[in-house]
C-alpha cells in the first residue's frame, strides 16, 4: 500500500486517469461562495441557554457549525499542526515504519480510501489512523518521529474530547435528555484520523474526499489555514472557511438517527489545491460497536413516529464502509420501513442483509 501514497510517487505532471472523477461528480473549475450563512459560536458566551439554541438551530440547518474561544490552547492547536506537517513530510520509507508498530493495526496509514483496491476511482489524499481509546493502550502505537508527536497529539486528543464531551452535553440538554446522555457507549470509540492532501495537478477533475455525511457521532476538525472542506447546502456547495485557531464540528449520521431527524448529519466534501499541501485533524467520535442505534425515546411518540429502525452500530459501520459512504445505500438500511415496528421500540435487527 505505501508505494501508492500519492506523497510516494507524485511529482508533478498529468493527474493520472485512475484518480479521474466521472464529470457529474466533478468540482469543476468553479469558484464556489464562503459559507456565511455557518454560524461561529463563541463559547465564552456565558449565556449557557443561548449557547445551546445557537448550537440547535446550526444542526438543524447545516448539521455543520464552528467553534472559537472554546478551552483547547491555541498553542497547542498550532504545535498539533506543525507535528503533523512534519510528520507527512518524512521519507515514505519512514512514515510506514512508524505507523506499523501494532499487528493490530491501530494506528495505520494509508491513501485515498480504505476501499483503495476495490473503489473505481481514487481520491488525492493520504491518511494516519489513530485509535485512541484507552489512550495509554494506544499510544504506544503511534509515531515516535517527528519529535514530540505522541506527546503533542496525545494532548491534543485529550483537549479535543473534553470539547467533544462538551459538545455533546449542550446537545443532549437541548434536545431534552438526561446529563450525560451521550456519554459512556455513545462515544466510547473516538478515532483521530490526520489528513493530507498534496497539491494536485487539476484540482477540477478530483476530490480529496467525495461528498459523504460522517458515520460518526459527531466530528471535531481542525482545518488549518488552507480552504478545501465544502459544505452542501441548498442543492449549492459552499466553501467553510477556515478561521484562525476555530474548529469545525459535523454531525454525523448517528445523530441524525438518534435525534430521529431534528438534527440533520452534514453532507461535506474536500477538494484540492494546484498550489500547496492541505493537512487536517478531525477527531471521530464513535459509539461502542454493540451501541443499539435507534431514535431516541424522549423524541418519539404518536405525532412524532421514528423515521430510523433500530440496528447495531458494527452493522451500520460495515453497511456504511462496503457502499463507500453512497447515501443511498446507507438510506436503505438506516430507514425504517413498513415492515419494522411501529412502536418506537423495535428490536434491533441483527440479521440485516448487508449485501443488498
Amino acid at each position: 500500500m505505501m508505494e501508492n501514497l500519492v506523497s510516494n510517487w507524485f511529482d508533478g505532471g498529468i493527474l493520472p486517469d485512475s484518480y479521474v472523477l466521472p464529470p457529474e461528480k466533478r468540482p469543476g473549475k468553479l469558484i464556489f461562495p464562503v459559507a456565511k450563512m455557518i454560524p461561529v459560536i463563541d463559547f465564552e458566551n456565558h449565556d449557557r441557554r443561548s449557547t445551546i439554541h445557537q448550537i440547535l438551530e446550526a444542526c438543524q440547518d447545516y448539521g455543520l457549525f464552528q467553534v472559537v474561544n472554546h478551552g483547547v490552547p491555541r498553542d497547542l492547536m498550532d504545535e498539533t499542526m506543525n507535528v503533523m506537517k512534519k510528520f507527512h513530510e518524512m521519507p515514505t520509507k519512514d512514515k510506514a515504519s512508524e505507523c506499523s508498530k501494532d499487528p493490530e493495526r491501530s494506528c495505520r496509514f494509508y491513501t485515498s480510501s480504505e476501499n483503495y483496491t476495490s473503489e473505481k476511482v481514487h481520491y488525492w489524499r493520504d491518511a494516519v489512523i489513530h485509535h485512541c481509546d484507552p489512550l495509554d493502550d494506544y499510544m504506544q502505537f503511534w509515531p515516535e518521529n517527528p519529535t514530540a508527536y505522541r506527546e503533542v497529539v496525545g494532548q491534543f486528543t485529550i483537549a479535543v474530547r473534553k470539547l467533544a464531551s462538551l459538545i455533546l452535553d449542550l446537545i443532549g440538554e437541548g434536545l431534552g435528555f438526561n446529563p450525560g446522555h451521550f456519554g459512556g457507549e455513545y462515544s466510547k470509540k473516538p478515532m483521530l484520523l490526520v489528513n493530507h492532501y498534496p497539491p494536485c495537478p487539476d484540482p477540477s477533475l478530483t476530490l480529496g474526499l467525495a461528498k459523504h455525511c460522517d458515520p460518526s457521532v459527531i466530528t471535531i476538525i481542525l482545518q488549518g489555514d488552507v480552504p478545501g472542506l465544502q459544505v452542501f447546502y441548498d442543492e449549492e456547495w459552499f466553501v467553510v472557511e477556515p478561521l484562525a485557531h476555530a474548529f469545525v464540528v459535523n454531525l454525523g449520521y448517528i445523530l441524525q438517527i438518534m435525534s430521529n431527524g431534528k438534527l440533520k448529519g452534514a453532507v461535506h466534501r474536500v477538494v484540492t489545491s494546484s498550489t500547496v499541501a492541505r493537512t487536517t485533524a478531525s477527531l471521530f467520535i464513535y459509539p461502542s460497536e454493540d451501541s443499539v442505534i435507534e431514535p431516541q425515546t424522549a423524541l418519539v411518540n404518536a405525532s412524532n413516529p421514528p423515521l430510523y429502525r433500530a440496528f447495531l452500530y458494527k452493522h451500520f459501520r460495515t453497511k456504511y464502509i462496503s457502499a463507500t459512504a453512497d447515501a443511498k445505500t446507507v438510506e436503505q438500511f438506516i430507514l425504517k420501513t413498513s415492515t419494522d415496528d411501529h412502536d418506537g421500540h423495535g428490536d434491533v435487527d441483527d440479521n440485516l442483509d448487508l449485501t443488498k
